[in-house]
């Protein structure tokens, strides 16, 4: 385990051992008889990935699930208020994200989560925190992610659409620095680009990107079928 990973392990903890129930049953205790779950989902920063969350997220409330959804790109203004976007930092966000899951899961609820954790160690460690979790991983081209990316960004820029939309842009700018040398203010590694994503070839429920969102959202909702059984 190395510095960042070990890092990532005790942000997770502590911040469950801040919180009052959590700190004193701990969270494998309450998920052993809790019927919590989360189900976390991964890719590319343009693969559609929030998309399919959210439509997955409204298809199992309609259903009567009780679940609730974390979204890396809003969660993160709580974690971190005043963001440099350090790799530090990145690491501290996705700990609290884990954590914060966790403990949403141990109180019984069923948790969606929307964020990139590009790193596949991260969202192992998170496993070890929610027993019962599972990966969505929505499988999308670089090509056809920055594509869309860029698409959102002329549409943050002239049509104002920017609810979860964090930094428009995103790979024209980290390309350009690649090729440039010239630091961008505000923006840290983007996956793709700097970084690879990292691919888990366990992954529970794999999508693709190129098909239509109502299809992916229908994928989601069989394979919570399969796994959890139907709602009560």
């Amino acid at each position: 385990m190395d510095d960042a990973m070990a890092q990532y392990d005790d942000m997770a903890q502590n911040d469950l051992g801040q919180n009052g129930d959590m700190a004193q049953n701990g969270v494998a205790d309450q998920n052993a008889v809790s019927p919590g779950w989360a189900l976390w989902f991964t890719g590319l920063p343009g693969s559609g990935k929030s998309t399919i969350a959210r439509a997955a997220y409204q298809g199992l409330l309609a259903q009567g699930r009780d679940v609730q959804m974390l979204v890396m790109d809003e969660r993160r203004k709580v974690y971190v208020p005043k963001p440099a976007y350090t790799a530090e930092e990145r690491v501290e966000a996705y700990a609290r994200l884990a954590a914060e899951a966790a403990e949403l899961a141990a109180q019984g609820h069923g948790v969606i989560i929307d964020a990139t954790a590009h790193r596949l160690e991260w969202r192992q460690a998170a496993r070890q925190l929610i027993p019962r979790m599972a990966e969505a991983h929505v499988r999308c081209p670089l090509a056809e992610a920055m594509r869309r990316e860029a698409v959102r960004s002329f549409q943050a820029a002239h049509h104002g659409k920017t609810r979860g939309y964090v930094t428009p842009g995103l790979y024209a700018k980290a390309l350009e620095r690649k090729h440039s040398g010239i630091p961008v203010p505000g923006l840290g590694e983007v996956v793709g680009v700097d970084v690879a994503f990292e691919e888990d070839p366990a992954a529970e429920c794999v999508l693709d990107a190129l098909r239509p969102v109502e299809e992916n959202a229908a994928v989601v909702l069989a394979f919570v079928r399969g796994w959890l059984g139907e709602p009560r």
